[in-house]
């Protein structure tokens, strides 16, 4: 781990609760299930719905300083596939639908929202960046107990 410090540093614990079933535990105590089951969360779900909530919560932070939003959704989404190389997921897609109220404040927000967007996508949201740029994944065996 490179520069790992604890102001930097961020982790998730997952634990196996069945079969194809696992939680995955954050330093604040929250918690979401992944697995295969039908309730769970998949681990492609997972990725989607962290690039879904890292750019919703810096576009949303950064509108609604200007206007409240009326409503506002994002739908995330590709095409995962197999290649040569392995599984993957590819066209990966974030699509925006925010609505704020008429008059000054929303035109506000409104006109800020693709500058916003391109800001996000370029070098805000840490988890598209990361994904986008490529990031090495080392996999190593906890060491064994005395």
């Amino acid at each position: 781990m490179s520069d790992a410090t604890p102001d930097t540093y961020r982790a998730v614990s997952l634990t196996r609760l069945d079969r194809g079933s696992f939680r995955v535990t954050n330093a604040a105590g929250g918690t979401i299930d992944v697995g295969v089951t039908e309730s769970d969360f998949t681990p492609v779900e997972l990725l989607l719905a962290a690039l879904a909530g890292c750019a919703a919560i810096n576009v949303e932070e950064l509108t609604s300083r200007r206007a409240e939003p009326t409503s506002f959704d994002v739908v995330s989404e590709g095409h995962k596939g197999r290649d040569d190389t392995g599984s993957r997921m590819t066209d990966l897609r974030l699509l925006f639908d925010a609505v704020f109220p008429e008059g000054e404040a929303g035109d506000a927000a409104r006109a800020i929202l693709p500058r916003v967007l391109a800001q996000t996508h370029d070098r805000i949201c840490t988890v598209s960046r990361t994904v986008g740029l490529g990031s090495d994944v080392a996999y190593e065996l906890a060491p064994e107990a005395p």
